[in-house]
């Protein structure tokens, strides 16, 4: 199909929307346009989660062992990150010898073995996205719900899983800004989904401000084995629960309360820590970092950022503090971009936090000094302090099911 056709097609789909069964006919034939993997090989259900993109965004490391220690099955293909949001390939390579890339009899023994593993998307899945992306970006039609729907759910169809669990973001860090956006687009991937046959569950969650303390690979490696461990952030630790508890409701491990009570004593009895680990071990990763997050290698300079006025955190922009994780080195600018590891940020106090002038807010980890300070610009833009104390936000707006949307 020649290019003026297919972008007609998407200036006509951008301008009139589709209807549920179009946009499900759409994300089919994407998905078989390259290779669909077949998961029959791994015993049990096999549930898949996506994350529409955020700062911070370190859920998959945490709920992905979560689940495969109550006994569901976790075998993801991830991505790597682009712009402001991180990729969770990025993150586990940050642990020194993991292998992305293995072979698909490895990847199937580990999570018969282990209950899960994660690795790079293979080159080959939905490639009639990768054509469509690229024109949708010269064309002016990224922004439509049924393109980035059928975008995200056609990879998810062809990844090969029996149930998803999508993690829709909103907020000034994610894709889709406001609330009503985020349901919209979680209403047409659920039905994209069960159109497809496939049990499919989303959750709105909160990205207008980071999802816990650190931002950079290494660094949220160290911060999820903090949640594994029991001793992680609250905001991190909550959605990472609901999200675990929804992966094991879809496959038939209780209700999602009980659920939730079996991926709590995950937490508590050192199982899902344990199964990360494994996990690691057996695709080549030292689990000492693991263990003793000191061993990572360390970035060069450190600098700490001040409050510079008494107040609140009323904002903090997590599309900004996103960009400045990538200037720090922890993220890309363009796909061929190195990445340093060590890079990124800690943030000591969060939207909503008292702070006096003197407080450190933020610690900045680079390789060089001018990074540093150019980076030190961009976070100070994007926190804003003022006299009263804002509005507490929820983390998890809404969940969306076939037939229903429950908003909390």
């Amino acid at each position: 199909i020649p290019d003026y056709q297919m972008s007609a097609m998407l200036m006509a789909i951008w301008f009139s929307g589709m209807t549920a069964e179009e946009t499900t006919a759409l994300t089919i034939a994407m998905a078989d346009s390259g290779d669909r993997v077949d998961l029959s090989a791994i015993a049990g259900k096999k549930v898949d989660k996506h994350s529409t993109g955020g700062v911070g965004d370190k859920t998959t490391l945490i709920c992905a062992p979560i689940v495969a220690a109550c006994g569901g099955r976790v075998a993801k293909m991830s991505g790597r990150g682009l712009g402001h949001t991180g990729g969770t390939v990025d993150k586990l390579e940050a642990i020194p010898g993991y292998e992305t890339a293995i072979s698909r009899e490895k990847f199937f023994s580990i999570v018969n073995e282990c209950g899960v593993s994660v690795i790079g998307q293979s080159g080959n899945l939905a490639p009639a996205d990768k054509k469509l992306y690229a024109l949708r970006d010269v064309t002016a039609t990224v922004d439509s719900i049924p393109l980035i729907a059928s975008s995200i759910m056609s990879k998810k169809l062809a990844a090969g899983s029996d149930c998803i669990l999508l993690d829709v973001k909103t907020g000034s860090g994610a894709f889709m800004k406001t609330l009503d956006d985020a349901i919209a687009l979680a209403q047409t991937m659920v039905a994209i989904g069960e159109g497809a046959g496939r049990r499919t569950v989303a959750l709105i969650t909160d990205m207008d401000t980071p999802l816990g303390h650190g931002i950079g690979n290494s660094l949220e490696v160290a911060e999820s084995m903090d949640v594994l461990r029991g001793k992680g952030p609250h905001d991190l630790t909550e959605v990472s629960l609901q999200l675990a508890a929804n992966m094991l409701y879809l496959v038939g491990k209780g209700t999602i309360e009980e659920c939730r009570r079996m991926a709590e004593q995950s937490i508590a009895d050192g199982s899902a820590f344990e199964t990360f680990c494994t996990m690691v071990r057996r695709q080549g990763g030292d689990d000492a970092v693991l263990r003793d997050a000191s061993k990572f290698p360390q970035a060069a300079v450190q600098m700490e950022i001040r409050a510079g006025a008494d107040g609140y955190i009323t904002a903090m922009d997590a599309e900004k503090i996103g960009e400045t994780s990538v200037v720090l080195g922890a993220g890309r600018e363009t796909k061929d971009s190195p990445i340093d590891f060590a890079a990124g940020l800690i943030l000591h106090k969060k939207y909503g936090d008292a702070v006096m002038s003197d407080d450190v807010i933020a610690t900045l980890y680079t390789e060089s000094t001018q990074r540093g300070e150019s980076a030190a610009q961009l976070f100070r833009a994007a926190i804003t302090i003022g006299k009263e104390v804002p509005p507490s936000r929820p983390l998890v707006y809404a969940r969306v099911e076939k037939d229903k949307v429950v908003r909390y």
